[in-house]
């Protein structure tokens, strides 16, 4: 008799947390809409055209920087470099 109670009210406490599991569930769904209806898109910028002063920047700081790298792994004594 009290085994057949307590299977009763397990069942209906399965129940009340499956019920309160899917009321969770739709509420964190619904938070997430309305957060992604609030966000705000960011701010369209034009693009700026490069002129060519600007590449040539780019292009030597490009390669300056390559030049700081190779000279920091020949500098460096764990490698080894060979003079041709």
């Amino acid at each position: 008799m009290v085994s057949l109670f307590c299977c009763v009210l397990m069942t209906g406490l399965i129940r009340y947390i499956d019920m309160v599991m899917m009321s969770l569930e739709r509420l964190v769904v619904n938070l997430k809409s309305k957060l992604r209806s609030l966000k705000l898109k960011k701010p369209d910028y034009d693009k700026i055209e490069k002129s060519e002063s600007m590449r040539v920047e780019i292009r030597s700081r490009k390669a300056r920087k390559l030049v700081e790298e190779t000279l920091k792994i020949a500098d460096s004594p764990k490698s080894r470099t060979y003079a041709f």
